[in-house]
């Protein structure tokens, strides 16, 4: 049997972590979550996850260092934001998500960057 992938869902926001979890949980991805920079630090120095969903605005804090470190882990990133300016995080992640986002729309594109099947 193969290992579930694994996504790490970066935001701020406690309701939207919980969303991403159960959407992404009932396709078989085992989620792990950070609110935080150094919680997202902690959990990428801890084990590289298959997918990262990454909000660009986590607080105070931006969320550039984390981007920075999962891509030199070769993690692949989707950036997650309310931001208007979204074409400004193109170059910098594989994808970019606009919130409000359908679900199905997060599931498919976790899946797609963590190469998992459909």
């Amino acid at each position: 049997m193969d290992p579930r992938p694994t996504a790490l869902v970066v935001d701020d926001d406690q309701a939207l972590r919980l969303l991403c979890r159960v959407n992404l949980e009932l396709e078989g991805f085992e989620v792990r979550e950070a609110g935080s920079v150094p919680e997202a630090l902690a959990a990428l120095d801890a084990a590289a996850p298959d997918v990262m969903l990454l909000d660009v605005h986590l607080g105070r804090e931006g969320s550039g260092d984390v981007l920075r470190q999962a891509r030199a882990q070769g993690v692949p990133v989707a950036v997650v934001t309310g931001s208007a300016d979204i074409d400004d995080y193109r170059d910098q992640a594989d994808d970019v998500l606009a919130k409000p986002f359908r679900p199905d729309s997060l599931v498919a594109m976790a899946r797609r960057l963590a190469r998992v099947a459909s």
